[in-house]
């Protein structure tokens, strides 16, 4: 193309250009904009102050919060607390990724796990896409999918607890035997006397299971996971709540420049990319769903 330039080879390269610095400007921007929310996420210790309640009122519903956020709390939620004068008895954080395969299964769509203690029923959620999956399912789809797959985690979850617990049982009494049996010890020895790993607990429970063919392969606690009083709150109210309806709540950001920030950097974060980011179609334009379950809150990252 250089070769060709008084034969008319510029123009590829002014096109070349010109959507080079579009690409350059949007991925900059959207970098400033993560680090951003990275910094500024709330701590898990204010959530613990604030309490169950968060400080307010709690109402049946699922709120369904959309953040770029792997792990942490945005502090987008924070501007919600602030701004309505309650939440949702149910919270999920979803952050949609895209990983380098044709499809993801529909069984294997939500990656779940849970923020804060079992009160506060909040759940951080990972929606995985393919790069051959359209994002065109209606939003009621997408909630059942999303409210089945957390019905599984929460119940995986309890079988989890009640074979740890069954696994540390034994533990408990050897320890409560070797410790009368030997009497007092000396300091360096008590810190041995800790809970060991799981996975070293796993490994003994597999080569006993392995030894004796007449153990079974599962306590009785875990059978009978589904009497857990626990999990039974749990799934009750997560029906309440998706009876009550779900509610979409995004976070309407304003990318600024900070005052200390050079011109050029003004230049291209204030009105270039601001310019691409108010002609973008937002992440709810991608899914049906209907204005009336969406909830936006304005805020203002200073990059």
């Amino acid at each position: 193309v250089l070769s060709k330039i008084m034969e008319g080879g510029w123009l590829p390269l002014v096109f070349a250009t010109f959507f080079l610095c579009i690409m350059y400007t949007w991925n900059y921007g959207s970098v400033l904009k993560y680090q951003s929310e990275v910094r500024e996420k709330i701590s898990m210790d204010f959530m613990l102050e604030l309490g169950s309640t968060l400080g307010t009122v709690r109402v049946p519903g699922v709120g369904l919060l959309y953040n770029e956020l792997v792990q942490g709390i945005p502090s987008v939620f924070g501007r919600f607390l602030l701004e309505l004068p309650a939440i949702h008895s149910t919270i999920v954080f979803i952050c949609i990724k895209y990983v380098p395969v044709p499809v993801v299964p529909q069984d294997e769509r939500f990656l779940f796990r849970r923020v804060c203690p079992k009160d506060y029923h909040m759940f951080r959620c990972v929606a995985r896409y393919g790069y051959k999956d359209v994002r065109k399912d209606d939003h009621n789809a997408f909630e059942q999918l999303l409210v089945e797959s957390l019905e599984k985690f929460l119940r995986k979850e309890a079988q989890e607890f009640a074979l740890e617990s069954s696994l540390q049982e034994p533990e408990f009494d050897s320890i409560s035997m070797m410790s009368r049996e030997s009497g007092p010890q000396d300091g360096d020895g008590i810190g041995e006397l800790r809970i060991p790993l799981m996975h070293d607990q796993r490994l003994e429970e597999e080569e006993t299971l392995s030894s004796q063919e007449s153990v079974p392969a599962l306590p009785a606690s875990v059978m009978s996971v589904d009497e857990d009083p626990s999990l039974e709150y749990e799934l009750s109210d997560l029906k309440e709540a998706t009876d009550s309806g779900f509610t979409y709540l995004i976070g309407h950001g304003d990318v600024r420049a900070k005052k200390s920030s050079w011109f050029i950097k003004k230049l291209v974060i204030n009105y270039f990319y601001g310019f691409l980011r108010r002609n973008c179609r937002g992440g709810a334009a991608t899914m049906r769903v209907p204005h009336t379950n969406i909830m936006q809150v304005g805020m203002t990252y200073m990059v």
